[in-house]
C-alpha cells in the first residue's frame, strides 16, 4: 500500500478513536492521552499525524463535508418537474444522509455537538458550512417555485433553514439510538410526511 494511503488509514483511524472518546468524555475534557491510550500509540504516533486534538475537528469537518456533497451531488436540484419526483428526490437524499450518519454515529456526534463549541473560529466555520447547506436545499426549492409545482409565495430562505433543521434535530435522535440505521427510515418518512402533507 502506498505511503499516502497509509497515512490516510492512520489518519482516519486516530480520528475515529477520538471521536469516539469525544463523545463518551467531551471535546474539552478529553486528552490526547485519552486518544492515544484507545489506540494502544504513543504521544509521538499522534503528532505525527495530527497536531493537536483541534487538528482533528478540522480534519472531520473537512471529511464530513466532502461526503455530504457526494451525497447531494448524487441529486441534480433542477431535475425534478411535479411535486411527486420532488418527494421521491427527498426521500432519497434523506435516505443517503442518514445513511452517512448513521453508520458512524460517532463522528455525527463529533461533526453536530461536540465540535460546535470547541472555540469561536470552529464555531463560524460550522456555522458557515450551515449556511452552505441551506443554499443547496434553498436550490431544491426554487426549482419547485420555478416550475410551479411550490407555491410562488414560498421564502426559500427561510424554509431551507427549516427543512434542515428538522434534518439536524432528527440526525441528533437518531446518533443517539442503539440502532441507527434501523431508524433511518422511519425520520425519513416523519420529515417527509411534513414537508409535503403538514402535521394536521
Amino acid at each position: 500500500m502506498p505511503a499516502d494511503d497509509l497515512t490516510q488509514r492512520r489518519r482516519r483511524e486516530i480520528a475515529d478513536a477520538a471521536a469516539l472518546t469525544f463523545a463518551e468524555q467531551g471535546y474539552h475534557a478529553t486528552g490526547i492521552a485519552d486518544i492515544a491510550q484507545r489506540l494502544g500509540i504513543g504521544h509521538g504516533t499522534f503528532y505525527r499525524y495530527f497536531k493537536n486534538k483541534r487538528d482533528i475537528l478540522e480534519y472531520v469537518l473537512d471529511e464530513v463535508t466532502v461526503r455530504l456533497g457526494e451525497v447531494l451531488a448524487a441529486e441534480d436540484p433542477t431535475s425534478t418537474t411535479t411535486l411527486e419526483e420532488y418527494r421521491a428526490q427527498v426521500e432519497r437524499i434523506g435516505t443517503g444522509l442518514f445513511q452517512l450518519f448513521g453508520d458512524e454515529p460517532a463522528i455525527a456526534r463529533l461533526f453536530y455537538v461536540e465540535g460546535v463549541g470547541a472555540d469561536h473560529e470552529f464555531s463560524e466555520k460550522w456555522m458557515d458550512l450551515q449556511g452552505a447547506f441551506a443554499a443547496v436545499t434553498g436550490a431544491y426549492l426554487q426549482n419547485g417555485v420555478d416550475r410551479g409545482f411550490l407555491p410562488a409565495d414560498l421564502d426559500v430562505e427561510v424554509s431551507a433553514r427549516a427543512v434542515n433543521g428538522m434534518i439536524f434535530a432528527a440526525l441528533l435522535a437518531v446518533i443517539r439510538d442503539p440502532d441507527p440505521a434501523a431508524e433511518t427510515e422511519r425520520w425519513v418518512a416523519g420529515i417527509t410526511r411534513i414537508m409535503f402533507a403538514g402535521i394536521a
